[in-house]
């Protein structure tokens, strides 16, 4: 088991009175594995009721928000690619296709009031993973999944990367109306740097690698990467980009690792000493060394540097952890080098996570992995975090994402 030094008593009774219902993982064992993420899926799963008469398909109850129903997704995607389940594929495709917007974009009209580059990238992500996965598609759709990806890229390439300020750069909201539209943040850059790096390897195209490198390399210039592979939230137009707000949250972290081991993978020196392999490792070992590991009793164990030990995370934050982790492990299948430090890294905290899922009964998963059982706390996000991290310990044994060239 795991325990914090801090809080240890309140945590251990939490722990000793339900960790006798935490769900069992064998972390060797494919089947075990998929039962777990069987039981964990079901119980994020129960947080929708888009498929109910009277809701809208695709979107999450309060106080989730629209982006986070896309990042869902695509945890779904990749639960049925990992583990074969079929049960909730024809859910997951009404609900990403619900979203698409008339204009083929995910650029929803009704969601205007909280639809910013950040969201928006978030269902693009999404529909790629589901083109790269083939995951099914309803003959009765009129769209697919890579060309709503491709609307997501269209809409910020260009129109939006505004060079009147910082020489570049996405704002975190294209909308005036909204707060934050003068913050360049990370994870709209970051996001939109994936997007372009697994575009360019699906479709062969170099336009979107050109515009992957040009984001990163604007992110390096402005010091939202620095020298240790460090990935900060973000900066200011009103500033031009002069001060950087330097707080680590590890989805930041996790688009730029997968981003640059496509890129790895699809260049001209696709192995561990190419430039863009190296900058992968980099930011391998700066997550490891910010996000894991918080007691040294928790070896390896994931956790959320900024919220977590404070017990201050927001219900966005909850989630991040999911998608440092599902990030991590398709990174491996792009930049096979990376593979064994990832995998040490999953399989610690897929232990530790499973032990969180005994709340209430074992399908309910908490915060703290590191307690050793329940924290107490729970949410979508929680689920989608220990879904993500003990489904990937599946990777091995599945195919990489599909190449489609001239697409």
């Amino acid at each position: 088991m795991f325990f914090s030094t801090t809080g240890a008593s309140l945590c251990a009774a939490i722990a000793g009175a339900t960790v006798a219902h935490a769900i069992l993982l064998d972390v060797i064992d494919d089947n075990s594995i998929r039962s777990a993420a069987s039981t964990i899926a079901y119980g994020m799963m129960t947080y929708y009721t888009g498929n109910q008469t009277g809701k809208e398909p695709g979107l999450l109850s309060a106080p989730y928000y629209w982006w986070e129903a896309g990042a869902m997704w695509g945890g779904m995607v990749e639960y049925w690619h990992y583990t074969g389940d079929t049960s909730y594929n024809d859910v997951v495709s009404q609900a990403i296709l619900a979203q698409a917007s008339p204009t083929d974009d995910f650029m929803m009209p009704e969601e205007a009031g909280q639809l910013g580059n950040d969201d928006q990238v978030f269902w693009g992500l999404t529909a790629m993973t589901a083109a790269e996965r083939s995951f099914p598609l309803p003959s009765t759709a009129n769209v697919t999944y890579i060309e709503l990806a491709k609307g997501v890229f269209n809409d910020m390439a260009g129109p939006r990367w505004n060079t009147s300020t910082c020489n570049g750069g996405l704002q975190w909201q294209f909308n005036p109306n909204n707060a934050g539209f003068y913050y360049k943040s990370s994870i709209a850059n970051g996001g939109f740097f994936q997007l372009a790096a697994r575009l360019a390897r699906y479709t062969g195209n170099s336009t979107y690698s050109d515009w992957a490198e040009k984001t990163y390399d604007w992110m390096a210039r402005i010091g939202l990467l620095d020298g240790n592979y460090y990935v900060y939230d973000g900066t200011d137009d009103t500033i031009n980009c002069t001060g950087i707000d330097h707080d680590q949250w590890s989805y930041n972290a996790g688009t730029m690792l997968l981003g640059t081991a496509v890129l790895a993978n699809i260049s001209s020196s696709p192995n561990s000493t190419s430039l863009w392999a190296t900058r992968a490792q980099g930011l391998l070992t700066g997550a490891q060394h910010i996000f894991f590991s918080p007691f040294p009793n928790a070896t390896n164990v994931l956790f959320e540097f900024m919220c977590e030990e404070a017990s201050t995370c927001n219900n966005d934050q909850f989630s991040f952890k999911a998608y440092l982790s599902r990030w991590m492990v398709a990174a491996t299948q792009m930049l096979p080098s990376l593979k064994a430090q990832v995998l040490d890294l999953v399989t610690s905290s897929a232990q530790a996570a499973a032990l969180s899922c005994s709340g209430m009964n074992a399908s309910v998963c908490g915060t703290k992995w590191y307690v050793g059982g329940w924290d107490g706390t729970k949410g979508l996000g929680q689920q989608m975090a220990a879904l993500d991290t003990i489904q990937g310990l599946l990777v091995n044994g599945t195919a990489p994402p599909l190449i489609v060239p001239g697409s």
